[in-house]
């Protein structure tokens, strides 16, 4: 499939002049376009049977990967990382179930529960438990979650797999599915491009990939010499170079979303980072979604809201028990 605009400078205005169509399940690439509304399995009805959300705190003083960093300072600093865990209803205390880490979870705690009661009941998705968690907190570089999220390297994924789940596992007395086919990972920004790098590390443990606005940049910090582009790195040489790994991935970028009018030198053009990346997947086969918000923002609610019913629903669509 021709990709939805060339990948040039100049891509915003192309893609402005084009017709706006819905995605459709036999579109790789699509266009969205305002007026945004509210997808409808935001609202669930009283005979839809509602999941549980359990709320914890994680401490930095309890891990051993991340003790903590704070921005612009030199050293350890304790924080405070909060996490909501959706569980379906009617789930079987123990029972490996299906998993989604949302990264930046508590954004999504008004909007993913009641789309996860929809459409496990609709069968859309299997009966899986959501970690909707929280950053280590600040931004960019020099940051707690700027190291945890931009960083490619597979410290976040082992965050998440050795401390966090054990701990969620005892307190709610829950079990998670370690079929890597039975696991996603999601997010906006650097959580996105976190949810992608925890996959491509880690194929052991996550298949499935969601990004809003994937910040595809050059964000890493501390720099690594070994991939001194940061993420531009994934479309500019890891996913061209690597062998194909069995990943499904859905992403989407909007028409003014971070750098949209930075040159190619600046590594910080969200745009273009997200389309390129979109065409190395075409080119080397994988199953992948990609969606450009015409007339809207980074990270923007209002396309997060109209779409991820159906980026969750075409994530899991060969979801095999």
């Amino acid at each position: 499939m021709k990709l939805l605009a060339p990948l040039l400078l100049a891509t915003s205005l192309s893609l402005r002049a084009a017709p706006a169509t819905l995605p459709s399940p036999d579109q790789a690439e699509s266009r969205i376009a305002p007026p945004y509304a509210d997808a409808p399995e935001l609202t669930v009805s009283a005979s839809t049977p509602r999941g549980q959300v359990h709320t914890l705190t994680l401490r930095s003083t309890d891990s051993k990967i991340y003790p903590g960093i704070a921005k612009n300072q030199p050293g350890t600093v304790p924080y405070q990382r909060q996490v909501a865990v959706y569980v379906p209803a009617a789930y079987p205390p123990g029972h490996p179930a299906p998993l989604l880490i949302a990264q930046d979870g508590l954004g999504y705690r008004d909007i993913l529960p009641p789309i996860l009661d929809n459409l496990i009941a609709q069968h859309k998705v299997p009966p899986l438990i959501a970690i909707l968690i929280n950053s280590g907190g600040g931004d960019a570089q020099g940051s707690q979650r700027g190291l945890e999220y931009d960083t490619l390297s597979p410290t976040y994924a082992e965050f998440i797999e050795t401390e966090v789940l054990p701990n969620i596992a005892a307190q709610f007395h829950l079990a998670f599915s370690t079929n890597p086919a039975h696991r996603a990972t999601m997010g906006g920004s650097s959580g996105g491009a976190a949810a992608f790098t925890m996959a491509w590390f880690r194929p052991d443990l996550y298949h499935r990939v969601l990004t809003y606005s994937g910040t595809y940049v050059n964000q890493q910090s501390p720099p690594n010499p070994a991939l001194p582009n940061g993420a531009w790195e994934y479309h500019q040489h890891l996913v061209p170079q690597a062998e194909k790994k069995p990943l499904r991935i859905w992403l989407e970028v909007s028409e003014n979303d971070n750098g949209a009018s930075l040159d190619e030198a600046s590594l910080h053009n969200w745009v273009l980072a997200n389309q390129r990346l979109a065409a190395a997947l075409q080119t080397k086969g994988y199953p992948y979604r990609y969606v450009f918000a015409q007339a809207a923002g980074h990270t923007d609610g209002r396309v997060t809201r109209q779409t991820l019913p159906e980026a969750l629903t075409w994530l899991w669509q060969d979801f095999a028990p």
